[in-house]
């Protein structure tokens, strides 16, 4: 597969909040100011593309039928592949971890601000869920896997910034009493993401 068409792809087309709704918790509560919304935006683009090439590698090499042929020809008919949920949680638990020392060490305000939401970013299903389409989408190489976790990160960043700066606007406008807080947001959402799927029309 292409790397750019991919890339693309994972960024316009297959959204992780507009294609596929994923990570709309943090994607909800973060989104109230552009500062948090860009903090969490990074850390996610960071985790995802660490994680899905680490797992792209446990998963070819540890988890797949047969992947344990590289040890010893006997090992042909191991299956491990009920571990990936496991294994896939355990990695992104730990990349989010390092996330969570770096922001405390050099972004205290950020890290306060984030408050609980930067370490649940280890369960938001956005982050499992970039894990588990590499594993659905078969790819050839771990520079494929690289590049879809990176442009599905990428994405999400671009759907928090653009919400947030969104609601940061709205603040100021008159919108009626029952729709204010997470009812118009909801409502603009659903608007960005049938304007993302405007994006499937595009040939690379």
């Amino acid at each position: 597969m292409d790397y750019v068409n991919l890339f693309v792809r994972s960024i316009f087309i297959e959204n992780m909040v507009f294609a596929y709704f994923l990570g709309m918790c943090s994607y909800l509560a973060v989104s109230k100011t552009v500062k948090t919304a860009v903090g969490l935006g990074l850390a996610v683009v960071f985790v995802l593309s660490i994680t899905v090439p680490i797992n792209f590698l446990l998963d070819s090499y540890l988890l797949r039928p047969g992947a344990l042929t590289w040890l010893d020809a006997s090992y042909a008919d191991v299956d491990l592949s009920f571990l990936s949920f496991i294994m896939f949680i355990a990695v992104i638990a730990s990349m989010v971890q390092l996330v969570e020392m770096i922001v405390e060490k050099f972004a205290p305000a950020l890290y306060g601000a984030l408050g609980i939401f930067l370490p649940l970013i280890a369960v938001n299903c956005a982050i499992l869920g970039g894990s588990l389409f590499m594993q659905q989408k078969d790819f050839a190489g771990i520079g494929e896997s690289a590049v879809y976790g990176a442009g599905s990160g990428i994405g999400f960043f671009l759907a928090i910034l653009a919400i947030s700066a969104i609601r940061e606007k709205i603040a100021y406008s008159n919108i009626p009493a029952p729709l204010r807080g997470l009812g118009i947001t909801f409502i603009i959402t659903g608007l960005m993401a049938i304007g993302f799927m405007s994006f499937m029309g595009i040939k690379i």
